[in-house]
């Protein structure tokens, strides 16, 4: 049975790799409203002591992690490069819990609404993951923007920008996901004036559903 929706209405925040999804969620923390992050969620699952950590141990082999106990990421990415059954499985660890505490997090949110941040969201399943989110906000640029972006970045060529962008959902899977979208190709100004008239729109809706 799938999850109840929460009581907090709920925005997922996704994206592709240098689109701006960091920026548009400054803004939206900026105006008082929670943003749970699932990379800081995904960080909290491996902690020392945590089950997940004990399972990809126990899966993968002690040599995933560091002689302190915390997981050894570089060792963990050897073991799953180029093997989707080993992606698969430490996916079924991870996923389940990183949603169970994104939703724990906006249940207990104290402002009218709640930013999700999900970079691999229409990776990972769109809204049949995460059936409790309210709406879906698209953060969108052109490939080549991303490229660009990318290499300036990381200090990267072009055929490795290029690659790290194809690695990732394609735009249009992204944009088929959208409730909302936001073109961030222009001035930080006119970021501002989106994220200002989103907000508003959610706080209206988060008030006609409460």
């Amino acid at each position: 049975m799938a999850p109840a929706p929460t009581s907090t209405y709920c925005v997922a925040l996704t994206g592709g790799i240098a689109s701006g999804k960091s920026a548009v969620a400054a803004r939206f923390a900026a105006k008082g409203v929670l943003v749970a992050d699932a990379d800081i969620a995904a960080r909290a699952v491996v902690a020392p002591g945590e089950p997940a950590l004990a399972e990809i141990a126990s899966e993968f082999g002690a040599d995933v992690l560091l002689a302190d106990g915390q997981l050894d990421r570089a060792a963990l990415r050897r073991h799953v490069f180029d093997d989707e059954p080993a992606r698969r499985r430490l996916e079924a660890i991870l996923h389940p819990r990183i949603r169970a505490l994104l939703r724990d997090e906006v249940q207990h949110a104290d402002s009218p609404y709640a930013i999700v941040a999900i970079p691999l969201l229409a990776e990972g399943g769109g809204r049949v993951a995460y059936p409790w989110l309210d709406r879906i906000l698209v953060v969108d640029v052109a490939r080549e923007v991303q490229v660009a972006r990318v290499m300036q970045r990381d200090g990267i060529d072009a055929a490795l920008a290029d690659r790290m962008v194809a690695a990732q959902a394609t735009r249009a899977q992204r944009l088929a996901i959208a409730d909302d979208v936001i073109v961030n190709a222009g001035t930080l100004e006119a970021l501002d004036d989106d994220v200002a008239a989103l907000d508003r729109l959610y706080r209206s809706l988060a008030a006609a559903r409460a």
